[in-house]
């Protein structure tokens, strides 16, 4: 059986110990797109973890760990990835890379820098971890997979090619010193003998696993909204974020996916540049951020202050309906309770009208958050493992919701931990 998780909105909706928890019950956790650029907080017995690459199912030790081949591979920063868990004395974790997975090159980070910089103003916000100009030459057909780093002779003569194009775009538009071939192709022999005990067809190892029905998670990064077909274009990603494209990224038949575990946050943050109709300011978005999360609303990558808004159903709904959503797990709902009152977004006013329904860009720019307000309950609800128990204006907040959302609600997280999860029928 094949379940996803994924993201509902901006990210940093809290899909890292949703994924834990679960990978607890999986055989095999496969990360399917993205790169390092955004990360997965997780806290449990060895203590606080920011994953960036590896999959969340890398504490366990029942578990495979698989780098598909939609992944954007940093393969130096995987390797670190993998030493800062093992000098914490987590066990090393079972990790298969795909063959077909595409590399990071040095250049890709550079060129996102640059490019950020020459945008000034009108940047997109980047983590500059290379992803965009990554993806951009995966497409253009001038990346290199990691099987091409077996054959010495076909890889030199490549990224000569290839870096003679890259320096006429770094001389003329970036005017910074151009790059030496030589010295990336050494680079590209040390990558090799990294990633070499990892590397085999996983889409093999995957058709077997699948014929003895093992449980496969397919783990995705950020969200819905970052989608770049489906997103608030261009202030998105470089990969598709949705579940069905975790069957491409991973190399599965897409109708093996028979659950999409949707990940809602109780409220809304988001981290870089775009649009965010129920965004809040000033000292109320400082006290949520404040109280939010473990610590604090803070991006896992760039530890950058996430901006902070009310719960938005309009977003929310259309975030679990591309992805397909079958259930949904609801997160940071503790962090709510010192709220007299919760504002939620129901619709958005644009041009005098007021709509359910999330728009494309252009329109969501002049959009105005309709909102209604719901009571709170003023009180901790950390430590509550039954839904029952919880006050009853927390209740009606979460029913609210999942009528908002159209989707079961089967998961609501009220706390950091592993476990501190109430489980609904």
């Amino acid at each position: 059986m094949v379940r996803a998780i994924v993201g509902a909105n901006w990210g940093d909706e809290g899909k890292g110990k949703i994924t834990d928890m679960l990978a607890e019950d999986s055989d095999i956790i496969i990360r399917f797109q993205g790169g390092s650029n955004a990360g997965h907080t997780i806290i449990n017995d060895y203590g606080k973890f920011a994953l960036h690459l590896l999959p969340s199912g890398v504490f366990y030790n029942h578990t495979t760990s698989v780098i598909g081949n939609g992944v954007a591979l940093n393969i130096p920063y995987l390797i670190k990835e993998l030493e800062s868990l093992t000098s914490r004395n987590v066990p090393m974790p079972k990790i298969l890379v795909s063959d077909r997975a595409q590399i990071l090159m040095p250049y890709h980070i550079l060129l996102d820098a640059y490019e950020e910089e020459r945008l000034g103003g009108k940047s997109f916000g980047s983590t500059k971890s290379g992803i965009a100009p990554f993806y951009s030459d995966k497409y253009a057909k001038i990346g290199f997979q990691v099987n091409e780093l077996f054959d010495e002779e076909g890889l030199k003569d490549k990224v000569y090619s290839v870096v003679e194009t890259k320096n006429v775009l770094i001389e003329h538009l970036y005017h910074k010193e151009k790059l030496d071939p030589e010295e990336i192709y050494q680079t590209l022999l040390e990558y090799r003998d990294m990633i070499k005990p990892f590397v085999c067809d996983t889409s093999v190892y995957l058709h077997q696993a699948l014929k003895e029905n093992k449980r496969i998670l397919l783990e995705g990064q950020l969200g819905s909204l970052k989608d770049p077909d489906f997103g608030i274009y261009p202030m998105v990603t470089s990969s598709p974020t949705l579940a069905s494209y975790g069957a491409i990224g991973a190399g599965i038949p897409g109708y093996e996916i028979k659950d999409v575990i949707t990940v809602v946050k109780a409220y809304s943050s988001a981290v870089g540049a775009g649009e965010f109709v129920s965004e809040i300011f000033g000292e109320e978005a400082d006290e949520l951020r404040k109280r939010g999360g473990d610590g604090g609303e803070f991006g896992a990558t760039t530890g950058r202050p996430r901006r902070m808004g009310w719960f938005d159903a309009v977003a929310s709904r259309y975030g679990c309906r591309v992805q397909g959503a079958t259930e949904v797990a609801l997160t940071v709902l503790d962090v709510l309770g010192y709220l007299d009152e919760l504002p939620v977004c129901i619709g958005y006013e644009i041009d005098g009208e007021v709509t359910r329904d999330f728009p494309t860009t252009h329109l969501l720019k002049k959009a105005k958050p309709v909102y209604t307000t719901l009571p709170g309950w003023k009180c901790d609800i950390r430590g509550i493992t039954k839904y029952e128990d919880l006050p009853e204006n927390c209740r009606k907040y979460i029913e609210f919701i999942e009528k908002e959302l159209e989707v079961p609600i089967t998961m609501v997280s009220n706390g950091p931990g592993r476990h501190e999860i109430i489980k609904r029928k």
